[in-house]
């Protein structure tokens, strides 16, 4: 049986960038959004989980987070996990509740949103070239056991390049869009 699947490659790669543009939705230009939150994961119970999964988050303001953790022991490593997250937050804890204000974007924070735009499109692009590797990988083990013959192999290894390169393209652009709208140009 054979190994390659070009279909499940295509599935895989399409899940780098779905991941990628829910990473971007995280990323705020300005108003308080639940998203920005997403990709927070919290270690609680000796286990990381995400936000979502401990607390309940809400928009009360155009301007203000609200973080209403359910058990109370999980304030501190909910408070630790926002801070740590890179978002340029800094919750202000009251009692089970976390209040963030989200403060102006200045052009300092603008341009450290577009860095970390730029890093969440990185690990999109190594995704999907590991994913291109283990089709390679596949289509070589299939052509040594005799599955498809050494021409056969070479179109394929084309057709997984092609596919790579047009979902890095994506990539790109979903990168791009996102600066364009974080640099507000």
């Amino acid at each position: 049986m054979a190994a390659y699947d070009k279909s499940d490659l295509e599935r895989r790669m399409a899940g780098a960038l779905e991941a990628l543009k829910h990473d971007l939705a995280g990323l705020r230009t300005g108003r308080a959004n639940v998203s920005l939150l997403d990709p927070v994961t919290v270690e609680v119970y000796g286990a990381h989980m995400p936000l979502n999964q401990v607390a309940t988050v809400s928009a009360p303001e155009p301007r203000m987070l609200s973080v209403q953790v359910w058990d109370k022991s999980n304030v501190g490593p909910v408070d630790k996990a926002i801070r740590s997250a890179g978002l340029g937050l800094n919750p202000i804890v009251d009692g089970q509740t976390l209040r963030l204000p989200i403060p102006d974007l200045t052009e300092e924070r603008r341009k450290e949103l577009a860095k970390l735009a730029g890093q969440y499109a990185e690990k999109a692009r190594i995704a999907v070239r590991n994913v291109r590797r283990d089709g390679m990988d596949s289509l070589k083990t299939d052509e040594k056991k005799g599955v498809y013959s050494e021409d056969e192999r070479k179109r394929h290894e084309t057709e997984v390049q092609k596919l790579t390169d047009s979902t890095i393209a994506d990539i790109d652009a979903a990168a791009a869009a996102k600066e364009k709208e974080i640099l507000g140009k």
